[in-house]
């Protein structure tokens, strides 16, 4: 069980997050979502460590996640990968050492220092990218890749953490509707096969609807909507997002990527251009 107490998080008088209690059992896929601004970066970086709480606890089973130091905290970080929306990759390295990094804290400083990655290690890595459908770019500068392929080898090199949980903050912002697809079915896939906690931040309601068992919806730092799917009603949407200017409903379409309809009505436009240039569109995703 993954525990948050009471966590706060201040930036000077603001309370970024204030006063969030959640708990995660091991193996859900949660999505949080809320407006720009809403605290769910904030609450993301804290369970990872990358930022301190001002107040609460934070526990992961036995270990008070919020206390660690040192070489402690280097192994929670191990356990808890994080994907970022700019990927934060190198971009002048290949893909396959991009992957590697992800064994740095598996390994000694002087082994990391010579870069010297064993074959069980990169047999690994490779195995990662096939799970991906990206082993071709194998030897690529990460730099030359599409977007949509960036964010699969960052979750190629989270996966070769062996991690216990995955965050993925905004991992599909900055993606079309197509490769936001493909790499929310990854992190779908790895949640089910491997049975490890996924935890994404999440712009758009339809995307977190049909893609996590559980939504956390956060408004000004605190959680105002906290259940599964089918109960995302329209009061609850109107918690986390509020009204529009003229008092009335949001509008969820402003909110949606709409990858199904995206996914489809991009094929429709490829079969109509060409039978056969819609396989070269895919294989470039």
């Amino acid at each position: 069980m993954f525990r948050l107490i009471n966590v706060t998080h201040r930036f000077g008088g603001h309370a970024a997050v204030n006063a969030v209690s959640i708990d995660i059992p091991q193996g859900q896929m949660v999505g949080i979502i809320g407006r720009s601004g809403a605290g769910k970066s904030t609450l993301l970086r804290m369970i990872n460590r990358l930022v301190d709480p001002s107040e609460g606890s934070i526990r992961f089973g036995d270990i008070e996640v919020s206390s660690l130091r040192g070489a402690a905290l280097r192994n929670w970080q191990r356990d808890c990968a994080m994907i970022f929306q700019q990927f934060n990759l190198v971009p002048r390295l290949d893909v396959l050492t991009n992957v590697l990094l992800g064994r740095l804290n598996h390994r000694s400083t002087a082994l990391s220092l010579l870069n010297m990655f064993s074959r069980e290690e990169r047999i690994m890595a490779i195995a990662a990218l096939e799970r991906l459908g990206i082993e071709q770019t194998a030897l690529q500068m990460a730099g030359t890749l599409s977007g949509g392929q960036q964010q699969r080898v960052a979750i190629a090199r989270a996966l070769m953490q062996q991690p216990k949980m995955i965050l993925a903050d905004e991992p599909i912002a900055s993606l079309d509707p197509l490769n936001a697809k493909v790499v929310m079915d990854a992190l779908r896939d790895i949640n089910e096969r491997e049975g490890i906690t996924v935890v994404t931040n999440l712009h758009t309601l339809d995307t977190a609807r049909n893609y996590c068992e559980r939504i956390i919806g956060m408004s000004a730092g605190r959680v105002v909507f906290d259940g599964p799917p089918r109960e995302l009603d329209a009061a609850a949407v109107r918690a986390i997002y509020g009204a529009g200017a003229d008092g009335s409903e949001i509008d969820e379409t402003v909110t949606s990527t709409s990858i199904r309809g995206a996914v489809s009505a991009q094929l429709q436009d490829n079969n109509r251009e060409s039978v056969s240039a819609a396989p070269l569109v895919l294989a470039g995703v």
